[in-house]
């Protein structure tokens, strides 16, 4: 790996491989993968282009519930970062959404290294559905680290009010950080990517799916 340890994750390049529409699909051999989960418009295409320093890398869309595939991004030629579905678009059809179900569970329960980052927007701290997202995530043992998004829309009086609050909501639950992050001011980009620069260091020979 081009991180050493408690080292700062540092994106050297990066592009777009594939948007992948069933688990056939998936790239192989397996790389260490961080995924990004959250609800649809929680921000997750545009924490990806904070992370690698790109505009416009991972597309964002004016509609939610708009992103169906599995959208994968090569980072220093060795990482993937995979940009999920979005989850809890009302307007979305009902058999989309089990279809939906199906390939991103199938996803996260694959026998493939990875690190989950469950986005949560900060102006709604841990809905229902981040929760059961959550639970679920942590049930099958996967790494967790829980990202609050858009955290400029709030003051800093609020915003450590609600860090507090969902903190508080999390202690008794194994996620492994909470991170507030920013892509208007861009704070929050830096201690991310120092934790990621952490756990690619410590898990890179690991296998299976966590810690």
């Amino acid at each position: 790996m081009p991180v050493k340890r408690d080292r700062q994750l540092q994106i050297l390049e990066s592009r777009f491989e594939i948007s992948a529409a069933s688990l056939k699909q998936l790239p192989q051999p397996p790389r260490t993968e961080v995924a990004f989960v959250g609800r649809s418009n929680v921000g997750k295409s545009s924490l990806i282009n904070l992370l690698l320093g790109r505009k416009a890398l991972a597309k964002i869309s004016a509609r939610p519930g708009k992103t169906r595939l599995l959208n994968y991004f090569l980072v220093n030629g060795e990482i993937h970062f995979v940009d999920l579905p979005g989850y809890g678009y009302a307007k979305t059809p009902e058999e989309m959404r089990q279809d939906w179900a199906k390939l991103i569970e199938g996803y996260l329960v694959a026998p493939r290294r990875k690190l989950i980052l469950q986005l949560v927007d900060a102006r709604h701290g841990m809905t229902r559905l981040d929760r059961e997202s959550l639970l679920w995530l942590l049930h099958h043992m996967l790494p967790v680290v829980v990202v609050l998004t858009k955290a400029d829309k709030l003051s800093a009086a609020d915003l450590r009010e609600q860090q507090q609050r969902i903190r508080r909501s999390l202690k008794d639950l194994s996620v492994l950080q909470v991170v507030s992050t920013s892509t208007r001011s861009r704070n929050g980009r830096d201690e991310l990517l120092e934790y990621l620069g952490h756990w690619l260091s410590r898990n890179s020979r690991k296998r299976g799916k966590g810690e």
